[in-house]
C-alpha cells in the first residue's frame, strides 16, 4: 500500500523541518507533526479525514482545498481559558502543544447526535437563500417587503 503512504506525507521536500517532530492534539488524539506543517496537513498525515460537521445539517466535512479558500476545515483552537473558534485548519501553523477540537459535533465527531438530520436529507432543500423571496409568483414586491422590514430605521 505504498500509494497511501506517499499520499499522506512525502518523505522529503516541501517547507517542513522533518528533523524536529512536534506533537499536536485534535479531539483528544495526538498527532505527529513538523514545524512548517499546517494543522490540516498534520491531520491528513495522521489519517484524520473527517475534520468537522456542517453547521445546519451536521453532514461530514473534510478537506477540499489547501489554502485560504478552504470552506470545510474549521476547527476550534484551545489554550487554557483562551479559545479561537472557526480557525481554518489549512492556515494554522502547528507548534508543539497545539490543541484543537472539531466544531458542530456533539458528543463526538464520529458519532454526532445532530447527524440524525441525514436520515431525512432527501426531504431537505439546499437551505435558505436570502434572495428566495424573488420569484415569478410573488414578484419582487414580496422581496422588497421583507427587505424593508429588516433594515434599520433611524
Amino acid at each position: 500500500m505504498r500509494w497511501r503512504q506517499t499520499a499522506r506525507r512525502l518523505s522529503s521536500g516541501g517547507r517542513i523541518d522533518r528533523s524536529r517532530p512536534v506533537s499536536v492534539q485534535f479531539d483528544g488524539r495526538s498527532f505527529a507533526a513538523y514545524p512548517g506543517d499546517t494543522l490540516a496537513s498534520a491531520l491528513l498525515a495522521g489519517d484524520q479525514i473527517l475534520l468537522a460537521r456542517s453547521f445546519k445539517y451536521h453532514r461530514p466535512r473534510g478537506l477540499m482545498a489547501a489554502g485560504v479558500e478552504e470552506p470545510n476545515a474549521l476547527v476550534h483552537l484551545r489554550d487554557g481559558n483562551r479559545h479561537a473558534p472557526n480557525a481554518q485548519a489549512t492556515m494554522v501553523e502547528v507548534f508543539d502543544g497545539l490543541t484543537s477540537t472539531s466544531q458542530n459535533a456533539w458528543p463526538s465527531l464520529q458519532f454526532d447526535v445532530g447527524a440524525v438530520n441525514g436520515l431525512m436529507s432527501r426531504f431537505f432543500g439546499a437551505g435558505f437563500y436570502y434572495k428566495t423571496f424573488i420569484g415569478p409568483i410573488k414578484g419582487t414586491g414580496f422581496w422588497m417587503f421583507w427587505e424593508g422590514s429588516t433594515t434599520w430605521r433611524s
